[in-house]
């Protein structure tokens, strides 16, 4: 499998930081995925999460206890899911804006941690025209640590 999102010799797709920032418009230090793997266009999608305490979050949530946001979990989903849905339209997606509608069954199960690589899976549910409902669960270690269910909206910058 090659980094640059096609996914080389019949495999399935890896985008790598670079691809991920030409395909959408997050930056630092609201990117929340630093790869994404397992791309199945119009299918699914596995974003990966390399938890570190130089987050900038971790400073105020908690300085003594660091807890990774719940709302930056489902961020992550977001963003996975951006990812899925900007290789599945193809170049034409790139660098749009996506917006949430909705956020369903958000479970939080324990929390992430720094030294964590939460694994966020996303899975289409339906799409019609520029809108996107995706399954998300995020695990670390193999054990899940939260999903919802995201509804968002592709607009054109």
């Amino acid at each position: 499998m090659d980094s640059n999102g096609d996914g080389g010799a019949g495999g399935l797709a890896v985008v790598d930081i670079k691809r991920i920032m030409d395909m959408i418009p997050h930056r630092y230090p609201f990117l929340l995925i630093d790869r994404v793997v397992d791309v199945v266009p119009g299918e699914q999608a596995t974003g990966i999460k390399n938890v570190s305490i130089n987050e900038p979050f971790f400073a105020g949530h908690f300085p003594n206890s660091p807890v990774m946001p719940g709302v930056l979990i489902i961020e992550a989903m977001a963003q996975s899911a951006a990812i899925l849905v900007v290789h599945t339209l193809g170049p034409s997606a790139e660098g749009k804006l996506v917006y949430f509608m909705s956020i369903e069954n958000a479970r939080f199960r324990r929390p992430v941690l720094p030294g964590d690589r939460m694994m966020v899976h996303v899975t289409k549910q339906q799409s019609r025209r520029n809108v996107w409902k995706v399954a998300g669960e995020a695990r670390v270690d193999g054990d899940l640590v939260a999903e919802a269910v995201v509804t968002a909206m592709i607009m054109d910058n």
